[in-house]
């Protein structure tokens, strides 16, 4: 089946993109993350959500561990067709890894960063390292 479709793609020089990923159900912004092109058309294929991870430099497919994967609902480019936005149905409603809903968490009050939603569930009972 011919990719034509991520030659549209506005790819970094790096060879990523920025994605933003939010929930199907209640449009809230569950992580920001950066896709190559293997991990764009993996997650095309297999309809859950595989990144690109900078920091180990390798794919990642979001829940190999800790069980809480993004189920595709829809794929969305932007107008200068340089950042991605998913769809996504969370598995579990934990989408980061300090066992928070969202990864964003923390809020600026009164020039202090603290932290405004709760932990789910204690990452050391969600990883087995």
């Amino acid at each position: 089946m011919p990719n034509n479709w991520l030659n549209k793609i506005n790819w970094s020089e790096d060879g990523l993109i920025p994605v933003i990923v939010q929930e199907e159900s209640s449009s809230k912004v569950l992580m920001f993350a950066w896709m190559n092109r293997e991990a764009l058309a993996l997650t095309v294929a297999q309809g859950e959500a595989v990144y690109w991870s900078r920091s180990r430099k390798k794919l990642w497919h979001k829940g190999e561990e800790s069980g809480h994967k993004q189920k595709i609902k829809a794929i969305y480019l932007d107008c200068d067709e340089d950042v991605l936005l998913l769809s996504v149905a969370q598995i579990g409603g934990i989408a980061c890894h300090t066992g928070r809903e969202s990864c964003f968490f923390n809020k600026l009050e009164a020039d202090e960063w603290v932290e405004a939603t709760l932990v789910i569930k204690d990452p050391s009972l969600i990883y087995n390292k």
